[in-house]
C-alpha cells in the first residue's frame, strides 16, 4: 500500500512541476488567448498540489498506523 502511495506521490510531483513550467512558458506571450491559457495551467497546478498534499497526508497516516 505504501508503495503505491509513494508511486501516486512521485507523479503527482511531477505533475505540479510539469503544470508550473506550462504555466510560466504561457506568461511569456502577450496576447489575450496566452493568458486565458496561463490561467488555466495555474488552475490545474492548483489543483495538483491539493492532489500532492492529500496523498502527503495519507502516506503520513499509513505510515503512522504500520502501513
Amino acid at each position: 500500500m505504501l508503495y503505491i502511495i509513494y508511486v501516486l506521490l512521485g507523479l503527482s510531483l511531477a505533475a505540479v512541476l510539469f503544470t508550473l513550467v506550462m504555466g510560466g512558458r504561457a506568461m511569456t506571450s502577450k496576447d489575450e488567448a496566452a493568458k486565458a491559457a496561463s490561467n488555466k495551467w495555474m488552475w490545474r497546478r492548483v489543483w495538483a498540489q491539493g492532489i500532492a498534499l492529500a496523498l502527503l497526508a495519507l502516506m503520513v497516516v499509513v505510515r503512522r498506523n504500520g502501513g
